[in-house]
């Protein structure tokens, strides 16, 4: 429980947690010290001059006793009283009480050190006059009030070492935060950088920092350099596979349509446009993340222009839900693809498509609804990698496809930081296909 206390409200970014690792002991530590100096030593140094005043006091109370008369106690005390620096009142004016502030702490320490070595001593008022001790004694001559300025019993000024300690506290943290924020800045370039390259932008990137992040920045360097070189190189070779096999297709098609009209040539040729279809269809798989660059686009016009394009080719697709999400940076070439592929999915397996646009909190999700047989739910893992075969569920003896409509969209929602989700659609039984765009 306290764990998962903890773990909600900690700090989410490295920053932030961080600066509470280096704070947090900081400051307990030079909390408990400056609480345990304090108030040891200011209950020390107060207990030493309350001691020093209680010799005083004695002697004052003392000499009082032996004068003899009422008089004669306050001639004595006017005059040992202003050589002591204590106020003297015979007889006292009131009974007095005991009176103490609760945050007055030092004004324990005097109270607890004047009635162990003060007999007769009533009262302590603490309260009445701040600069003042004022104490109600039994003398011989009767009550008599002493007044003792409170600076000469306790120390007068321990908030010049708090403001000291919480002023150099706040230097030193301003310091160490300086410190501490270009230790983490080459941490988040690379953090961005890899976002970025996650979501299939190039985001310029430079090594800086510790050894440690330095490392970890060329080995991303040299990873990101890796994968380009590998889908460049893949593209490079199924772009040279296609040209090399379209001219033999050609080829064998020329030569079949040239052949009589017979049912096996019809077969052949029928199995020469699946070649070439099938061709054509992994090369636009393998080239899915280099048809075109990172633009800013309104992905509301988008989504339109693609349903009406639909529309007009004959398929029953409605655009239900739209929000106007602005321009966002993205492939609109490869997103219009995505659509085009989830669209002609759902047209293929039912009879209409239903298109909704909606906002999440850090993506752009793209709903295709349809009416089809839909995808069990232990296949739709393997319904989205390439030439999946689906034929129970999908009636694909029946249609066109090749199995890659749904791994290619996959791809391109991979490419822009989101994923492509496939569900149950609950209002119309079939396929419901959610294509997730990062923000």
């Amino acid at each position: 429980m306290l764990a998962g206390f903890l773990k909600r409200w900690m700090p989410q970014g490295i920053y932030g947690r961080a600066a509470l690792i280096l704070l947090l002991p900081v400051l307990t530590l030079q909390l408990v010290v400056s609480v345990v100096f304090i108030q040891r030593h200011f209950e020390g140094v107060t207990a030493q001059m309350t001691r020093n005043v209680l010799i005083e006091t004695r002697y004052l109370v003392d000499q009082i006793d032996t004068a003899g008369s009422l008089a004669g106690a306050g001639l004595v005390g006017a005059q040992l009283g202003r050589a002591l620096q204590i106020e003297v009142r015979v007889p006292a004016p009131g009974p007095g009480s005991e009176r103490r502030s609760a945050y007055d702490l030092s004004g324990r320490v005097v109270m607890e050190t004047l009635r162990a070595g003060l007999p007769g001593l009533r009262n302590i008022d603490l309260v009445t006059n701040h600069r003042q001790v004022r104490m109600v004694v039994d003398t011989a001559q009767g009550p008599v009030e002493l007044r003792v300025p409170r600076g000469r019993v306790s120390a007068s000024n321990p908030h010049q070492l708090l403001v000291l300690m919480i002023a150099t506290g706040i230097l030193m943290t301003w310091i160490s935060f300086v410190f501490l924020r270009n230790q983490l800045r080459p941490i988040r370039r690379l953090a961005r950088a890899a976002d970025g390259f996650g979501k299939g932008r190039h985001v310029p990137y430079r090594v800086a920092g510790a050894a440690e992040v330095r490392q970890a920045g060329a080995a991303f360097l040299d990873m990101r350099a890796r994968i380009e070189r590998q889908i460049e190189q893949r593209t490079l070779m199924l772009s040279g596979v296609s040209h090399d096999l379209r001219t033999p297709l050609t080829r064998m098609k020329l030569a079949l349509s040239l052949m009589d009209a017979t049912e096996e040539t019809q077969a052949m040729l029928r199995d020469v446009g699946d070649m070439q279809r099938l061709v054509d269809e992994f090369l636009n798989f393998a080239r899915a993340d280099a048809l075109d660059d990172m633009v800013r686009t309104d992905l509301t016009a988008l989504v339109r222009r693609v349903v009406v394009d639909a529309t007009r080719s004959g398929h029953s697709v409605d655009l239900e839900t739209v929000v106007e999400t602005g321009p966002i940076l993205l492939r609109p070439q490869a997103v219009a693809r995505a659509m085009d592929n989830l669209i002609g999915n759902a047209v293929r397996y039912g009879t209409c498509a239903v298109v909704r646009l909606e906002c999440l909190p850090h993506a752009i999700r793209i709903r295709v609804e349809d009416d089809g047989p839909g995808i069990p739910a232990a296949q739709r893992e393997e319904a989205v990698k390439p030439f999946s075969r689906l034929d129970p569920s999908r009636n694909q003896n029946h249609t066109a496809g090749v199995g890659l409509g749904l791994a290619i969209a996959s791809d391109i929602a991979h490419t822009h930081g989101g994923r492509l989700v496939l569900g149950k659609s609950a209002r119309l039984g079939g396929l419901c296909a959610d294509l997730e765009l990062a923000i």
